[in-house]
């Protein structure tokens, strides 16, 4: 299997050019751009891209899809019904190339929120799990904070520790490595436990349960609001102290 990535340099997310090998079929996870890089890639590599495989609709995973399709007019796009992506058709498990890809429906950070298993071995979580972090629940489409605990913990958490994670946002980190390390999911595992100082999250009254990292060098926050509700929130949202 061949991946090459491409990291967009304000939002960075990613976008993955994915084949099955030289000269062989490709495809594309997201379209968030540059794709200038991928383009090239599959020149080099001899690759014909037939499908965009869109994990979620938000912007910095979709702002280049139209350059994707100039370049390569056929090119099928699939994602989720709930996410609404003009043109897309509804992803369903199949081979593209010599390559078995299938989806797990992991909603909170959007409804729809997809993440493409590629034979058995890659895993691509648009922006459900990253290295060191998860992903917030505020964003529009948000299904909330439930559904993303049980999407990671029950859903991505069940793959092989083995498991090669691609994220939606920068680096690129294992199952096994999140399950150990990533300290929103040990809290969830009960090995760590829950904190319990005060802070305020855009002047209202919260606790915070995780002070957590995120993908793009800040924070990410684990919040519980005064009525039991939890939340995922930036760091930049919340005043401690």
């Amino acid at each position: 299997m061949l991946i090459e990535r491409s990291l967009h340099p304000q939002f960075v997310s990613n976008t993955y050019l994915v084949g099955d090998r030289e000269g062989g079929t490709g495809f594309f996870v997201d379209a968030g751009g540059p794709v200038e890089p991928l383009v090239e890639a599959a020149s080099r590599l001899s690759l014909t891209p037939t499908h965009v495989l869109l994990t979620h609709h938000h912007f910095d995973h979709v702002s280049e899809l139209d350059a994707l399709r100039e370049r390569w007019p056929d090119l099928v796009v699939l994602a989720h019904p709930a996410e609404g992506i003009e043109g897309a058709e509804a992803f369903s498990d199949q081979r593209i190339g010599g390559l078995d890809v299938r989806a797990l429906h992991t909603p909170g950070h959007t409804g729809g929120m997809l993440a493409f298993v590629v034979d058995g071995s890659e895993v691509f979580t648009g922006d459900t799990l990253f290295r060191g972090s998860v992903g917030g629940v505020r964003a529009p489409g948000s299904t909330g904070y439930a559904d993303l605990r049980t999407s990671i913990m029950d859903v991505l958490m069940a793959l092989p520790p083995e498991t090669r994670v691609h994220p939606g946002h920068t680096d690129p980190t294992t199952i096994g490595d999140e399950w150990e390390s990533n300290s929103f999911i040990r809290v969830w595992r009960g090995v760590d436990p829950e904190g319990s100082e005060a802070c305020t999250v855009g002047g209202e009254p919260a606790t915070l349960v995780v002070w957590g990292d995120d993908y793009d060098g800040g924070h990410k926050a684990w919040i519980r609001w005064p009525d039991g509700r939890d939340d995922i929130v930036p760091g930049s949202q919340v005043s401690r102290g």
